[in-house]
């Protein structure tokens, strides 16, 4: 179904201030070189659209033709077209997708309506496209538009929020085998640090921010997250408790895994990849309608992984599976049902303790521990069991309203043994190691209304929710230290290390088993958030979170004692601004965004903690042309609340502490020529204490990890001849020094590095091939637990497609 509207053409006027005056020229510059801002002549006009899919998806690579006059466009991102210089007449426009049948519709314009607007529905999911982008060799990777960032339907362009997207297709070209290396396209992310039972924390911008998102609600997962069931990561930047509440997101934002949902075609593929250290890994992606009328929907995702480390000892396997069902009950209620289950059987990650003494070795790189030693041992490993079950039930009340209610459910266990590496001496170590039984119990309930009213001529788009989010965790473990010794030479004492030495140590009667309830909290949250059009290019957002959050304290049953309970409540504001210079292309916008995080206790005059609260003023610009997509951003974080020891009583804290984060991100996604794709970015960041305990006054945080970011991927493809299909990548990523201790007495450096990677794939309808190289140079860098890094990796890999 098509609709076509006229509409006058319109003028820009900026003021004659300087400032105006440069951003404008600045603009001009940029536009001109991507072609679009050209002055129509008297005899020409514009025929501008969408293209959308039957389920309501913007089609990207879609090509649009004008038959008449024989010129063709390509839809973006965001499914629009345009035809700029077009003489006056009446047109057919012929709408065209590999693999599916073409349509027409028919335009006029007229110097009494220079401009028409055509918006088109395809009879195509926006799953079936994936190869229509990959032919047309258009922009692949810059689809942004998502409903979990803002909780409604609002485009990149309209958001004042930053958010960064790394889809399944970029992932599929970097033959990305585990989930932290798909962070290497995110500006910022550094590199993951691994803690115990495989779970990954990652920076942005300048605070640690852990995996407890998925598909919008809390869906934490305390073991390693296998990739297979990605349709794509939402890196949301800044601090975002005002939509995702505190427990979910740091002051530097968060990451939204979103997993793959069913369609209505019958469409799969199964994948191998083999890789350098024994790396065996299958995969499969199957979706089919299980009815004829294609209301009930099924897709299954699973994966097998195996793989050993580049040292001497350690190991990974892993199994998940990953369903998902979909059912239109009817025209208006629509179920879904995801779930994920994994099992995994692994070495714990590397951790070192340095020896903090001044005037001892003060880097990793300076330590010289030989790269290929793990100091671990394959008998000593861990299980783990994670599931996450996530329920949604969408309503269509109106054709204005919706109402969507959540259920998420998740559980991560993990129950054998983890190894500490601590430094007794410049020159010696020693194995500590934990044996534990873990469970992590979480529930989000979710109810959402979503919806568009007018106030007089004014539209707003609104989402007001309910939220209840509870996490209980119990904790049974002990802790044994094996003797030192030489980390150079260790000698017989290396070998010494296995199961059948350790295990009996944990029966001595010395050594104590910790057996207590370590989580049992409770949040009960309303927000309300609304993006409110002044003009058709100006808008405004505004936002309010109210939180009560209920800390059950530490359970210890042996002595049938809670400790450390605790209520607090707070509310987190956010106001954003857009203005679209460039109607649908380029806007300035601006937010301030608040985030808050619970703290415990009370000062030295008996008075409650307040939450620390983190404020943060942005500004900048985005760009979504059909060539180029990229957002620039300054950003500035002022956290207040911190404790910090109480300088006139011992064994106290008080509540005035400060720090600041702030600094420049640029993302940039590029498509200058046909098969030619590009994903960029650059970050700096400035993190220090403001006011903090003396050991580390205006010092930089150890988790902010490195001051400077830089991040590329470059493919080029062959769109057109007997090579279609083939391609090649490269790309590397660049982290500045950073710091494991940072304090006025001891600091242990990590070094910088850059670490490059090159492709080879060929991709075909019914297969592809795929050929990947990582770490070329063979750098030797490490994370900030000092685990050291993989060296140069060959990975290759077979798809079939059907």
């Amino acid at each position: 179904m098509a609709t076509k509207t006229a509409s006058t053409s319109c003028v820009i006027i900026i003021s004659g201030k300087k400032i105006q005056n440069f951003i404008f020229v600045l603009m001009m510059f940029l536009l001109e070189g991507g072609g679009f801002l050209q002055a129509q002549t008297e005899s020409n006009g514009q025929i501008r659209g969408t293209i959308i899919t039957n389920d309501g998806n913007a089609s990207q690579g879609v090509i649009v033709k004008l038959i008449e006059i024989n010129k063709s466009a390509v839809t973006n991102a965001s499914g629009n077209f345009e035809f700029k210089k077009v003489p006056f007449g009446t047109y057919t426009l012929e709408v065209t997708m590999s693999g599916y049948a073409s349509s027409t519709e028919t335009a006029q314009i007229t110097e009494q309506a220079p401009s028409a607007t055509v918006d088109i529905r395809v009879n195509s999911s926006v799953q079936n496209l994936e190869d229509v982008v990959i032919r047309t060799g258009g922009n692949r990777f810059a689809k942004k538009e998502s409903m979990d960032v803002a909780k409604m339907p609002l485009k990149n362009i309209e958001n004042s929020q930053v958010y960064i997207i790394v889809s399944k297709e970029l992932m599929k070209e970097q033959v990305i085998t585990d989930y932290n290396s798909a962070f290497k396209n995110v500006p910022g992310a550094g590199i993951a640090e691994v803690r115990n039972q495989g779970r990954t924390t990652s920076i942005s911008r300048g605070f640690a921010t852990p995996q407890l998102v998925r598909n919008g609600v809390g869906s934490f997962t305390y073991t390693t997250v296998d990739p297979s069931n990605l349709e794509r990561i939402e890196v949301i930047k800044g601090p975002s408790a005002t939509l995702f509440g505190s427990t979910l997101s740091s002051f530097g934002g968060l990451f939204n895994r979103v997993t793959k949902k069913p369609f209505d075609s019958f469409k799969g593929e199964i994948s191998y990849s083999a890789a350098s250290w024994d790396l065996n890994r299958l995969t499969a992606d199957i979706n089919t309608p299980i009815n004829e009328d294609k209301t009930a929907l099924l897709r299954i995702n699973t994966a097998f992984h195996s793989e050993r480390s580049f040292q001497d000892a350690g190991f990974n396997r892993n199994f998940s599976f990953a369903p998902s069902f979909s059912y239109e009950i009817n025209d208006r209620l629509t179920l879904l049902i995801d779930a994920e289950f994994s099992m995994y059987k692994a070495t714990s990650p590397t951790r070192l303790l340095p020896f903090a003494v001044k005037n001892t070795v003060s880097s990793i790189e300076a330590l010289d521990i030989p790269y290929k030693l793990s100091f671990a041992n394959n008998t000593i490993n861990y299980t783990s069991q994670q599931y996450n079950v996530f329920v949604q039930l969408k309503y269509k009340m109106s054709d204005e309203w919706t109402s969507q209610t959540i259920l998420s459910r998740t559980r991560s266990s993990s129950d054998g043994y983890v190894v500490l590496l601590q430094m007794m001496s410049p020159t010696t170590l020693r194995q500590q190691v934990t044996y534990q039984e873990s469970p992590f119990y979480g529930t989000d309930i979710q109810q959402n209304f979503i919806g568009v009213f007018k106030i007089g001529q004014l539209k707003n788009r609104v989402v007001a929710g309910l939220d209840f989010y509870s996490l209980r965790a119990t904790r049974n473990d002990a802790i044994v230290n094996m003797p030192a010794m030489d980390y150079k030479k260790p000698g017989d004492a290396y070998n010494n290390f296995n199961l059948d030495k350790v295990a009996p140590l944990f029966l001595d009667p010395k050594i104590k088993f910790n057996n207590f309830v370590s989580n049992n909290e409770n949040t009960y949250s309303a927000y309300v958030s609304d993006v409110l059009n002044v003009t058709d290019q100006l808008l405004v957002m505004g936002g309010i979170r109210m939180d009560r959050y209920e800390n059950k304290g530490t359970y210890y049953p042996s002595k049938d004692s809670i400790a450390g309970n605790y209520n607090q409540t707070a509310f987190s504001p956010k106001v954003g601004l857009v203005y679209q210079i460039v109607k649908d292309k380029v806007s300035v916008f601006g937010n301030y965004m608040n985030g808050f995080s619970n703290v415990s206790g009370s000062d030295f005059n008996g008075n409650t903690f307040k939450p620390n609260q983190a404020n943060q003023y942005e500004g900048g610009f985005k760009f979504d042309l059909n060539k180029i997509s990229a957002t620039l951003s300054y950003y500035d974080i002022q956290v207040t609340n911190i404790t910090r020891d109480d300088p006139d009583h011992a064994n106290f804290s008080i509540q005035d502490g400060t720090q600041v984060s702030k600094g420049f991100e640029a993302e940039l996604i590029a498509n200058p020529i046909s098969g030619l794709n590009i994903v960029a970015g650059y970050t700096y960041n400035d993190s220090k204490y403001e006011k903090s305990n003396a050991s580390v006054q205006g010092l930089r945080p150890t988790t902010a990890g490195s001051p400077r970011t830089a991040n590329l991927w470059a493919s080029y493809r062959i769109v057109n001849g007997p090579a279609q299909g083939l391609g090649f990548g490269f790309g590397g990523i660049y982290g500045s020094e950073y710091y494991q201790t940072n304090t006025t007495s001891f600091k242990f450096s990590i070094p910088s590095y850059t670490v490059l990677d090159a492709s080879l794939f060929y991709d075909q309808p019914k297969y592809r091939l795929g050929l990947k190289v990582d770490n070329l140079t063979n750098e030797k860098y490490w994370s900030y637990r000092l685990a050291a890094q993989n060296p140069t990796r060959v990975t290759a890999n077979v798809t079939f497609k059907f």
